[in-house]
């Protein structure tokens, strides 16, 4: 038996004031170290991902996943000694620029899961939208092996309330946080973050999720990535606010 800690955080690409947001991403992955990470709106052609991966002394394999274009998507940060091989990962198109990409991972005792990274539509009007791309991603998981589980990460861009998430608990998909904590968390999205041309789009609630198929239990889930600045209290190292799990891998 053993644990991994999971992690899960909208970056927000490079607007609202990244060259400011970017030590405090770096201090709390740092103090973070999980075992798996999945970033979603992460821009390839700045090392978005490279730089979270290098902050503390851990070592990460980086998985990228395109979505919409080739610079930009989604990315799975995968810490040592967890394994993975290239060649295995794959990636689901979804449409409106949205995809989802899958990394099998090597655990220490030579079995393996599924670690699955994923950024719904974000229209807050189009919820059939966010259903039919949730329906496309559990029946393209569902052809595929889950070893010992499935996690799947992500700004799914829908309140408990959508259908979207009734699409994945039918699927036999459960949230991590609800799990552990009996509830999702009320926000993870807007953090509070002041910006210029920061989104607006929506009422706060919680958007962003990890969800466990298979002999997985979450022990704890809580929000990261959500300290603001000790001297400017409108600045948060994204719009979203990260989940952290401890995932428990069960025979």
């Amino acid at each position: 038996m053993r644990t991994l800690d999971v992690v899960t955080l909208n970056l927000r690409n490079v607007a609202d004031r990244w060259p400011e947001r970017l030590p405090l991403v770096l201090a709390d992955m740092a103090a973070l170290q999980p075992d798996l990470m999945g970033i979603q709106e992460c821009v390839f052609a700045v090392g978005q991902d490279r730089l979270i991966g290098a902050a503390g002394e851990r070592r990460y394999a980086i998985h990228r996943g395109w979505a919409g274009r080739p610079e930009y998507g989604n990315s799975v940060l995968v810490g040592e000694p967890l394994g993975t091989a290239e060649a295995t990962v794959e990636r689901l198109e979804l449409g409106r620029n949205r995809s989802a990409l899958r990394v099998p991972v090597g655990l220490p005792d030579g079995s393996t899961l599924a670690f699955v990274v994923t950024h719904l539509h974000h229209v807050p009007a189009d919820e059939a939208e966010r259903e039919a791309q949730a329906r496309a991603l559990v029946a393209w998981l569902a052809e595929r092996p889950a070893g010992r589980g499935t996690i799947v990460v992500g700004d799914f861009n829908a309140e408990p309330v959508e259908a979207t998430y009734a699409v994945m608990l039918e699927a036999g998909y459960r949230s991590a946080a609800a799990e552990a904590n009996g509830a999702e968390p009320p926000v993870t999205w807007p953090s509070g973050i002041q910006a210029p041309g920061m989104d607006t789009d929506g009422d706060p609630g919680c958007l962003d999720y990890i969800w466990l198929s298979g002999p997985l239990r979450a022990q704890s889930c809580r929000l990261a990535f959500d300290r603001p600045a000790v001297d400017d209290p409108t600045l948060y190292p994204s719009d979203h606010f990260g989940l952290m799990a401890r995932v428990e891998v069960g025979t």
